[in-house]
């Protein structure tokens, strides 16, 4: 009986800790690979253009209050102003014929200069 309490740990200290962390430090890098693969994945199917192009598409949205959002959508040439809140979805609004064209657009800002610039006329200051 005393001899089977002796050789119990004698033959725990068989076990090869470098193989043994070796092999769960592989497991774990499978893992972290297939979760970046499996994200990858998912942008990639969802990305896929259809062949009909998308139909629907939102224009701008706007929070009225804590939960309610009215959104302005473009569905297949018309424009549905939507209300949205706990109660679902209310149409609003429906309006008729082409987007309008902003007859003042905005004026283009003005070209930044790159880094190689910012640095040349920071040197011919100093």
């Amino acid at each position: 009986m005393l001899a089977l309490i002796f050789a119990a740990p004698a033959a725990a200290s068989d076990i090869n800790v470098g193989g043994e962390l070796l092999r769960v430090l592989l497991s774990l890098a499978a893992v972290i690979a297939l979760i970046f693969v499996a994200g990858w994945m998912s942008r990639r199917l969802q990305s896929r253009n259809l062949p009909g192009g998308r139909r629907l598409r939102c224009v701008e949205s706007m929070a009225v209050g804590a939960r309610e959002r009215v959104l302005l959508i473009d569905a297949d040439g018309k424009r549905l102003l939507v209300g949205v809140g706990q109660g679902g979805l209310r149409t609003l609004h429906v309006y008729e014929g082409e987007a309008p064209v902003d007859a003042n657009p905005p004026a283009p800002l003005p070209a930044a200069p790159n880094f190689a610039q910012l640095l040349s006329r920071w040197k011919g200051k100093s």
